[in-house]
This record gives C-alpha cells, sequence and structure tokens, in this order.
C-alpha cells in the first residue's frame, strides 16, 4: 500500500520540493530520498511530463565539474497545480482520519468492525 501512495503522491512532493527552491533532479531526489525511498529513474519522466503541462519551465546552469545541469523551475500554473493538490490531499487525509478515528473509537468501546 506504500508504494501505491507514493506512487499517486510524488508529483505533488516533487512540486513541493521546487516551490522551494529551482532544482535539477539529482538534488530533486537526494531530498525526497530522505523521506521516502525514490530513484532519479522514477523522476525523470515525471519531470518530463510536468514540463509538458507547464508546470515547470528549465534552464542550463554550467557547472565547474561537468556538464551544465537542467534546474527545473516551478511556473505560476505548477504553483496552482500544487496548491489544488495540497487542498485534495488535506481533505483526503481528514476524511480516512475520520474512518480510522471512528474504527478506533469502536475498538475502544470493545465493538467488532
Amino acid at each position: 500500500m506504500k508504494t501505491q501512495l507514493r506512487k499517486g503522491t510524488l508529483e505533488m512532493c516533487v512540486l513541493a520540493v521546487l516551490a522551494q527552491q529551482d532544482s535539477y533532479v539529482y538534488e530533486i531526489v537526494s531530498k525526497l530520498a530522505q523521506s521516502m525511498a525514490i530513484s532519479e529513474g522514477t523522476v525523470y519522466p515525471l519531470m518530463r511530463r510536468l514540463q509538458g503541462d507547464d508546470w515547470v519551465s528549465t534552464y542550463l546552469v554550467e557547472s565547474p565539474s561537468g556538464p551544465a545541469r537542467k534546474y527545473y523551475r516551478l511556473s505560476a500554473s505548477g504553483h496552482a497545480a500544487l496548491a489544488a493538490m495540497q487542498q485534495e490531499w488535506d481533505s483526503f487525509v481528514a476524511e480516512i482520519n475520520h474512518v480510522l478515528g471512528s474504527h478506533q473509537a469502536a475498538r475502544h468501546r470493545g465493538e467488532t468492525a
């Protein structure tokens, strides 16, 4: 179940990282890897889709230790999409917490679910 939840929320998580600052894919993956299992291979196709949806734009920055890096920047429509996703997520979490809270209360009363 955790894998499916991660897949369903990865787009929102990437947009949230970009809302903090422009980043390149390795940096995005490194930040997300601090709290979830993620790989670059998962993020590259997502970044192409986000760029196709005009939620991110790209620009190159020269690197002193290799080829130029492609940075991603959240666009205005990307910020709006992230805000909508966060609102949906908050609503979803509230619904699930309500169900779990009801289940927990029933368990404490000795009822069976």
